[in-house]
């Protein structure tokens, strides 16, 4: 009887994929993509008044938090390494309408939160949304006139909106609502404004996905949209118009692009990446880390796992950074404090 070991020797070539797999640290030596904590960006959201942390019932895990918690948040993020925070305002529902209007005050939550963050802990970055989403009464990311939500003036809006935000201290200003011409309209007011330094991360390619809801909850947005966002997010069945869209954001001066949102598209993460080489980030979104939490509550996967897994996944598909509700309980892991 012929030996069965020389056999699949002879169908392998004597190449065997599992001598690298055989042991720990075999594994470690060969591993290809690393998670660190100079991957994570901790998207964070804000309500006003003090001494306030609320969880959010569809983000278990997950509080809103007024300026003054939010600080002290802030500070073990900065302590355990994170690079940067991205903030979100729930406002009072008194204080939205039509057109967003309270995104033009210069002492709004998301601007006094800015202030403060960057007073108690001033080597954190603060990525600020200059969207009008939180700021209107219909939940819409732009100025609606009737039934349209007309481009041209809300991007002249969320200029504004974006050189208030630089003077609070924004470190990048990101835009996700998707207006054509935002990112060269942004780019010109703020060099005009003196915060040439100030960078722009867009949105480049968000698409009309149906992940949001958990976030819509968690800015109290979802109850009063509108309609839906086709008219200005992408298709999700369109991946060549999305690399347009990005396109047109890297000719318009963006600093670095981002795919909201991220594990359904990690084809788009991989094609921005190779087609433009810009810094490259992807927004594991509220109903992506819902969906792990939810799973894991129920005892039908290993949670922790996944999580780690699914932001390994955003390395290997070419990103240089996730957003990520996970971003301090990954941190704390990778820093043995958890």
């Amino acid at each position: 009887m012929q030996d069965k070991t020389h056999l699949v020797d002879e169908i392998t070539g004597h190449r065997r994929m599992r001598r690298n797999r055989k042991a720990d640290w075999t594994r470690r030596l060969v591993q290809e993509n690393h998670l660190t904590v100079d991957d994570l960006i901790w998207p964070i959201f804000l309500v006003p008044g003090t001494n306030i942390c609320e969880p959010i019932p569809a983000m278990p895990g997950v509080n809103r938090m007024s300026v003054d918690v939010a600080v002290e948040a802030v500070r073990e993020a900065a302590d355990l390494g994170i690079p940067a925070i991205a903030t979100f305002p729930n406002i009072e529902m008194e204080l939205r309408d039509e057109t967003g209007s309270n995104a033009l005050e210069a002492s709004n939550l998301i601007n006094a939160a800015t202030r403060a963050i960057k007073k108690a802990v001033p080597n954190i970055g603060v990525i600020t949304d200059v969207a009008l989403d939180p700021f209107t009464s219909h939940g819409h990311d732009g100025i609606l006139r009737g039934d349209e939500i007309v481009n041209d003036e809300t991007v002249e809006q969320v200029v504004q909106a974006a050189i208030l935000q630089a003077e609070a201290g924004s470190d990048i200003i990101a835009p996700s609502e998707m207006m054509d011409g935002r990112i060269g309209a942004i780019r010109k007011g703020l060099d005009a404004a003196g915060f040439q330094n100030v960078g722009i991360m867009a949105y480049a390619t968000k698409f009309a996905s149906g992940c949001y809801g958990p976030y819509r909850e968690a800015i109290s947005t979802g109850g009063l949209l509108k309609g839906d966002k086709k008219s200005y997010y992408i298709d999700p069945a369109n991946g060549t118009e999305a690399v347009r869209d990005a396109a047109l954001d890297v000719e318009e001066g963006a600093d670095m692009l981002m795919v909201k949102p991220g594990l359904p598209y990690l084809d788009i993460c991989w094609r921005l990446k190779e087609t433009f080489g810009l810094p490259t980030f992807a927004y594991q979104v509220s109903g992506e880390y819902s969906m792990i939490k939810a799973a894991a509550a129920n005892g039908w996967i290993d949670g922790d796992r996944v999580a780690m897994e699914t932001l390994l996944c955003f390395k290997r598909a070419g990103c240089d950074g996730i957003l990520t509700y996970f971003a301090v309980d990954v941190a704390r892991k990778l820093a043995g404090k958890a």
